[in-house]
């Protein structure tokens, strides 16, 4: 249960894969020492110090004086949605750490961009036999539950610039089927949560709620994931009401910040 059902490619290229996926923590969480780099990579220190040098080469990467590199020029041209990401990410950590203590399943939130989900932060659980971090991974938003809440806070007309054909030309069995997504996110809104039951992953299960700021936008979701065999569906509304009071709390968070 700790790796995603998502096949790599057949010749991978182990230094561009760390490249990435620095570049992502940089992104994602503002900033990183060679070390912490090191560290979440799973490379040596003189591995990452490589990394990082031409991430800054290539300015996808800055150091500070202080030794703490950040994202750099390329990467800027988000920095108006990275600075609410880090934000959220910031200002969700405890309340995912306290879900985790309360349900002792796997939490995470999730953000939209277009017609993906992204996770940026994720806690695991202490059991042994749990749902790994997702933290940094993209899945199709119609294949998350997350994903799914958020799309359902779009405007029909928005819903279909997401999902336009022409954006499909070149991979038309990824779009979904619209009026079957529509279906679903009406009952989504009327139920105020979503179920995701191995849409995105065999063998898991997750339940989400919406995060919003203080004029009813969503922002984020907010999901517990753990394995199939342990979801209970008797256990839906307290796994709900769970998720639920921590998005008010974090929303409460959120608004005494602005």
């Amino acid at each position: 249960m700790d790796k995603p059902l998502k096949t790599p490619p057949p010749y991978p290229i182990a230094s561009i894969d760390h490249a990435l996926r620095a570049a992502t923590i940089l992104q994602m969480e503002g900033g990183a020492t060679v070390s912490r780099i090191a560290e979440r990579l799973g490379v040596a220190r003189s591995t990452a110090h490589r990394v990082l040098a031409m991430l800054v080469y290539r300015d996808f990467a800055v150091q500070d004086e202080d030794r703490v590199y950040r994202a750099g020029p390329v990467l800027e041209l988000a920095a108006h949605s990275q600075s609410l990401v880090s934000r959220l990410r910031a200002a969700a950590l405890p309340h995912l750490r306290r879900l985790v203590d309360l349900l002792d399943e796997t939490a995470n939130l999730i953000v939209r961009t277009g017609d993906t989900a992204r996770f940026i932060a994720s806690v695991e659980c202490r059991q042994a036999l749990r749902v790994g971090s997702r933290e940094g991974m993209v899945f199709p938003a119609h294949r998350t539950t997350a994903g799914l809440l958020l799309l359902a806070d779009l405007p029909d007309g928005e819903l279909d610039a997401v999902y336009a054909a022409e954006r499909y030309r070149d991979r038309p069995a990824d779009r979904p089927d619209l009026a079957r997504l529509r279906t679903e996110l009406r009952r989504l809104r009327r139920n105020g949560f979503a179920v995701n039951k191995e849409r995105s992953e065999r063998g898991l299960v997750a339940v989400g709620v919406t995060v919003r700021d203080a004029d009813g936008t969503a922002l984020a979701g907010l999901s517990a994931s753990m394995p199939g065999v342990r979801y209970d569906p008797r256990h839906l509304q307290t796994l709900v009401t769970a998720l639920n009071a921590a998005a008010r709390a974090l929303e409460g968070d959120l608004a005494a910040q602005r």
